[in-house]
């Protein structure tokens, strides 16, 4: 009879990161079980991002970043199709605008070779143009960077997940750790849904990161500063002219704006970069918004007339340093993943692979699965066949984003169901589409009844 309360590795935090680290660790052969504070799976800080897939050019050289980056990178590369998950292949390209920036592409080419990324080419202004055409007449020069691409942020960590538990891991949802003692080699975590016992705790936290540790280690070694970061979604118009990721010259601060295709079919602006100390609430600001449409029509004059069709904010785990913050505490049973900004959607099966190495420094013998499960997650990207196209759908429930009703039942009964409106749009897409939800919403209700951990208004558009 199996034991629901022991287990080898317990993992705080369903993050895409943390989602990664419960596959891995699964796959090598571990009990594992994800704790997860929030109704649903990416409550936190990878809810919203830019959803490119780096490979790493511009990462620090020889850092822990950039290894879990390429790591990332090539396994997503190897598994991306047993696992239904979408890429887009865009490429990018580095555009600066005066002759300071310039004056900085050689710098970041040579970056990018050191990186072992050695496809990477500066281009003159009249070959960046014919590569991108609708650039500002404004730029002066740019770096190609062809392996950059943009994929689903949201499908990805979900089939992670659900790959984890088709093989033997368990989720807890609505389980925040408030408490917890390691006692002869073993922890036992206090929950808001009962305790659990694992020999190992990974602490993939975010947002939160710091504060689990002092609540059960009674210090932290790293301090999250949360930065916030808000992006503009402009219609699917603005798509068609757009083939290719936009990136700005970064500066010592920021990563700087994007201008990007979606896996949606839509255009994102965004991030800005903007410290604050509230670890749960983004807000959206209307003067940032309309600099952001401003930056985007000055990249790309052809955006100016193309109508937004969503606004969004979300939050990344900064700390104190620039850097993963990523260490085993072998005496007491503890491995932090801390510090992941920018780049975790990208890193984090890499960031998953170098935990399992510190994990079994620890000395615990596992034997990994011989012949894994590998579930399918449905397909979202708009460049692939989608469940409208195909016959005995039922009734199309939002068209803005052609999202079936077939699509919406299926989303909630299985292994991980939606357990938050936020969940159900990103395993369906439904309301992310111009109406925002206006139309649709009263159908969703019926369909949702009973379904839902949390009250649907609470993940509603506030109009």
């Amino acid at each position: 009879m199996r034991d629901d309360t022991h287990f080898d590795l317990a993992i705080i935090g369903g993050g895409v990161v943390g989602c990664a680290i419960a596959r891995q660790l699964t796959l090598d052969g571990a009990r594992v079980i994800l704790l997860e504070k929030g109704h649903d799976i990416l409550s936190g800080a990878s809810k919203a991002n830019s959803a490119i897939l780096h490979t790493g050019y511009d990462a620090p050289q020889d850092s822990l970043e950039l290894s879990c980056i390429q790591a990332g990178y090539a396994e997503y590369m190897e598994i991306h199709k047993r696992l239904n998950l979408p890429l887009l292949k865009t490429g990018a390209f580095v555009v600066a605008w005066n002759s300071q920036e310039q004056s900085r592409l050689d710098g970041i080419v040579a970056q990018a070779h050191r990186n072992g990324v050695t496809d990477v080419t500066l281009l003159t202004d009249e070959a960046l143009r014919a590569a991108v055409p609708g650039l500002s007449d404004t730029a002066v020069a740019g770096v190609q960077v062809p392996g950059e691409h943009v994929i689903d942020p949201w499908s990805a960590p979900l089939a992670y997940l659900l790959q984890a538990m088709a093989n033997g891991a368990q989720v807890r949802l609505g389980a925040e750790v408030t408490d917890g003692i390691l006692h002869n080699g073993t922890w036992t975590l206090d929950t808001s849904r009962g305790a659990v016992r694992a020999r190992c705790v990974i602490n993939a936290a975010g947002l939160f990161g710091d504060i689990v540790e002092a609540r059960l280690l009674d210090r932290h070694d790293f301090e999250i500063r949360p930065t916030k970061g808000q992006f503009v979604v402009l219609d699917k118009a603005a798509r068609r002219h757009l083939s290719s990721i936009i990136l700005p010259v970064p500066s010592a601060e920021t990563k700087g704006i994007v201008l990007c295709p979606t896996i949606f079919g839509n255009v994102l602006v965004g991030p800005t970069a903007e410290p604050q100390t509230d670890r749960t609430r983004a807000t959206v600001e209307g003067d940032t918004l309309l600099n952001l449409r401003e930056r985007a029509a000055q990249i790309m004059p052809v955006m100016a007339e193309m109508p937004v069709t969503a606004c969004y904010a979300g939050l990344r785990p900064a700390t104190e340093q620039k850097a993963y913050r990523i260490k085993l505490h072998g005496d007491r049973n503890w491995i932090s993943v801390g510090g992941i900004r920018s780049t975790g959607l990208s890193a984090a099966l890499g960031i998953a692979r170098h935990v399992a190495g510190l994990h079994a420094e620890m000395g615990d013998r596992l034997v990994p699965i011989p012949d894994p499960v590998w579930p399918q997650v449905p397909n979202l990207a708009e460049h692939r066949p989608r469940d409208w196209q195909n016959p005995g759908h039922g009734k199309m429930l939002c068209h803005c984003e052609l999202v079936t009703q077939r699509e919406v039942e299926a989303a909630l009964v299985g292994p991980l169901p939606a357990g938050t409106l936020g969940g159900l749009k990103r395993r369906t897409r439904a309301t992310m589409g111009r109406c925002q939800g206006f139309y649709c919403t009263g159908k969703l209700a019926a369909l949702l009844q009973g379904h839902l951990q949390e009250p649907m208004d609470k993940g509603m558009v506030k109009r």
